[in-house]
């Protein structure tokens, strides 16, 4: 693991600095520039690039649906592009970049697409009509007659629960969140949500007075728990928030009130971002294998141009649960 003096001297800047940026500190002064900087060092440390001589011939559209700015709020769609860049530079594939507000401009005579994040049904079928060679990745929600790259958040919910089951917690509570697709009106249930409701209500602990829902931002789980720590403090909780910048608003609005950390407020998060080992305390999280997920949607897309594979797969990746401070 590397150390934040090590991301210090790389980025050029001060520990405190970079110590104050990982834990989201909003009184911190610095530009986005300098912000991303430090995040893509923090990250880029995970993994290795290799550099590539070979021509890029292949022309892959790569659709994010989160830009470079708004990663910084969410690391795990940084380790996804990561991974994504690393194994097309392996492969010699020509990445074109498209925010999910630039679907019109993708080349009528693109070889592939991979697409990061959930899109609606008419989004997918606009990818549809310019390749057969479509690679989703963290679609869960549509993904029908496409290859996928998924986590199984069923298990995921499972990990964190069963956790706190392990340690004999009876109150346990979910922070997340809600998204309204682009060209829908409705906003979705999260997965997430929908597996704990439905685990919780399974071993009887349902509680719907513990389900905070508003974004999925630092800022989001900042203000949830400062709401709930408005009311009577159940004794001893546990909290599992649906990514790790809401577990990490939480921690910091549970730091504020001087609540004791896991004695009272226990939190899981989910994606265990590079950021998740420097907060403080530090936060247990359930780790997706972001870059793996990346470099796996290129090699789907590489073995449909090469073998023609017309049958869709879907891949699943493990996760695992690390244990850390604030459990």
């Amino acid at each position: 693991m590397a150390t934040i003096k090590e991301i210090a001297e790389k980025a050029g800047v001060s520990i405190a600095t970079v110590s104050r940026v990982l834990n989201y500190d909003p009184k911190l002064s610095v530009g986005d520039e300098t912000k991303k900087r430090i995040f893509e060092i923090a990250e880029s440390l995970s993994y290795q690039k290799k550099a590539t001589r070979k021509k890029l011939t292949r022309r892959i559209a790569f659709v994010h649906w989160v830009t470079e700015a708004e990663e910084l709020t969410d690391l795990y769609y940084m380790g996804i592009r990561h991974g994504i860049e690393e194994q097309a530079n392996q492969h010699h594939l020509h990445l074109l970049k498209y925010t999910v507000h630039e679907l019109a401009d993708i080349p009528q005579d693109i070889d592939g697409i991979v697409a990061v994040g959930r899109f609606s049904k008419k989004q997918i079928d606009q990818f549809k009509q310019l390749t057969p060679h479509i690679v989703l990745v963290d679609s869960d929600i549509e993904h029908t007659g496409c290859d996928a790259v998924l986590t199984d958040f069923h298990s995921v919910i499972k990990q964190a629960v069963d956790h706190f089951l392990t340690l004999n917690f009876k109150q346990i509570g979910f922070i997340g969140g809600k998204e309204t697709l682009q060209g829908t009106a409705e906003p979705v249930q999260d997965i997430r949500e929908h597996y704990f409701r439905e685990y919780l209500k399974e071993k009887g602990l349902l509680n719907e007075r513990l389900i905070l829902l508003d974004h999925f931002h630092v800022g989001s789980g900042y203000d949830l728990m400062n709401q709930y720590l408005e009311r009577p403090l159940e004794n001893k909780i546990g909290f599992v928030a649906a990514n790790d910048p809401l577990a990490i608003g939480a921690l910091k609005a549970v730091n504020e009130a001087k609540i004791e950390i896991p004695d009272q407020i226990s939190l899981i998060g989910i994606n265990d971002i590079s950021v998740s080992k420097y907060v403080y305390p530090a936060l247990t999280s359930v780790r997706i294998e972001k870059e793996l997920m990346g470099k796996t949607a290129v090699d789907l897309i590489m073995e449909r141009l090469r073998d023609d594979r017309q049958i869709c797969k879907k891949v699943y990746m493990d996760t695992t649960l690390i244990k850390r401070e604030t459990t």
